[in-house]
């Protein structure tokens, strides 16, 4: 949308009139493949953050550990069961007890109750024994929150992934009031419904503060839930105190552990469609991924080792034969090519690749995915769009380009493609180049921003990579030198 028209009212009257339509993150991409993405992005989130705040080793899941946080639709439900993935207990607030029953009947839930005293007796035993869990706690996430704070319960990992893209349209329900008062509120009286979200959300956050100053890591899940509360008119959530420019006091997943320990060295969301719709091809094809995985090599592929070998037993397909696995450009590169041979013997029938545009290239999102990247152009579009416009140069079957998805309108601007493996050698090349190029850009961008572990990756790339492309280091600064020469020029003009 033109700029002055970014916005989500502006949106919504385009997309009544029949002009616009919204992109979201995946399914305008076609391969939507329900929540099974975000269950592998919620589990390396989950170990990551355990790693970063409790001294858990590389090789060390969640064991004995306890997550709380809120929601069980069609993208929050991945918690519970990415948390008994990763070894951990869950307790999920959900206020739709529809909800509740689809992920309890899916399996993803193992116990639900609307009596936190008989919850929170179930997580410490199974806290206690080191067994993961997953709970569903029928109710509101703000009331679940005091009834911690009052008990002076002991949680180690705090989030919530209320829709609050959408926080005045019902993505976040309002402590005090059913999910059923809720859709009423929507439809006869906004104003009101709004005016209860906005304390609810000051509500919310004064829980959260106080468990935070008693040593509960919280860290937002890239739901626009710390600017909700902002726009609630809490100013303290800012870092100035002001607005959103400078981020926000607390953690963003993006910022703090996916940036730095994910999307900085490359991994990312890499799937594929067996567009045969046979479970056998699906079978074939995680065992061929899983042989091109090195455990060894890094942290982040045990992780993602662990997850292809337990995919089949932990049931995560729902809809499409179809896989999702955190890889590198390396991994992905290897994985695709070792697919397009396997059905140009034969072996299994066509497949599509692609991958989430929760990527280390593929959206500029300052409150999610380029939440990390601080030298200023995070508020830019240049990795997306560039991907975009890559991905179509080098052969992709198709590409897509998207505005909103997850934070919302005006928010963020998603790159996407999806890659016909035909069995043909001229996929073989279209993979070479067009996944590293996918991949990497993103990769360049962050070690442009002078990020770490991005600046080591591109060195490494360009090594293995001499021959086909090479990305521009940058030269890092020597902040000491450069405060030096800065006062001796201002003493000689003095």
């Amino acid at each position: 949308m033109v700029g002055m028209y970014d916005n989500q009212e502006d949106w919504e009257i385009a997309a009544q009139m029949g002009v616009a339509n919204y992109g979201q993150m995946t399914a305008g991409g076609w391969m939507y493949i329900g929540p099974q993405g975000i269950v592998h992005g919620t589990y390396n989130t989950l170990l990551h953050a355990g790693r970063l705040n409790f001294g858990i080793g590389q090789d060390e899941d969640l064991k004995g550990r306890l997550f709380v946080s809120s929601g069980l639709g069609g993208m929050s439900g991945a918690q519970p069961k990415a948390t008994e993935i990763a070894g951990a207990v869950a307790v999920i607030a959900e206020v739709d007890y529809s909800r509740i029953k689809t992920r309890h009947d899916q399996g993803w839930v193992r116990k639900a109750s609307s009596d936190l005293k008989e919850i929170f007796t179930w997580a410490t035993e199974a806290v206690k024994k080191g067994e993961p869990l997953s709970i569903a706690y029928y109710g509101n996430i703000v009331d679940l929150l005091e009834y911690v704070e009052s008990n002076n319960l002991a949680i180690d990992l705090l989030s919530d992934q209320t829709s609050c893209h959408a926080v005045y349209d019902g993505g976040y329900c309002p402590q005090g009031i059913t999910f059923g008062e809720r859709t009423k509120l929507l439809e006869t009286d906004r104003k009101t419904f709004c005016r209860l979200v906005d304390k609810s959300l000051r509500r919310h956050f004064q829980l959260i503060k106080r468990l935070v100053e008693k040593g509960v890591y919280f860290f937002d899940y890239g739901n626009s839930f710390m600017k909700a509360v902002l726009d609630a008119g809490v100013k303290e959530i800012a870092r100035n105190g002001v607005d959103e420019k400078e981020g926000f006091i607390f953690p963003s997943y993006v910022e703090d552990i996916m940036g730095p320990h994910i999307f900085d060295f490359g991994y990312g969301p890499f799937r594929w469609v067996c567009l045969s719709g046979r479970d056998d091809d699906l079978d074939k094809t995680d065992k061929a991924a899983m042989a091109c995985i090195d455990p060894d090599r890094r942290g982040q592929d045990r992780d993602n080792y662990v997850w292809i070998r337990d995919a089949e037993k932990n049931k995560l397909v729902v809809g499409t034969r179809a896989r999702i696995l955190y890889q590198d450009a390396k991994g992905r590169i290897n994985i695709a090519l070792k697919f397009n041979e396997m059905v140009r013997k034969g072996e299994v029938g066509p497949i599509m690749i692609g991958r989430d545009h929760h990527d280390p290239g593929g959206t500029d999102s300052p409150l999610r995915e380029t939440a990390n990247i601080r030298d200023g152009s995070n508020v830019m579009v240049d990795m997306a769009t560039q991907c975009f416009a890559g991905n179509a140069a080098r052969g992709m079957t198709f590409v897509a380009l998207h505005n909103g998805g997850g934070v919302g309108i005006g928010k963020a601007i998603n790159g996407g493609f999806g890659l016909l493996l035909d069995g043909s050698e001229g996929v073989d090349e279209i993979i070479r180049m067009a996944i590293s190029w996918d991949v990497m850009g993103g990769v360049a961008r962050r070690a442009w921003a002078r990020n770490e572990n991005s600046i080591l990756v591109s060195i490494e790339k360009n090594e293995d990579r001499s021959d086909t492309d090479h990305i521009t280091i940058p030269y890092v600064a020597d902040d000491e030198l450069v405060e030096k020469m800065v006062e001796e020029a201002f003493a000689k003009r003095r």
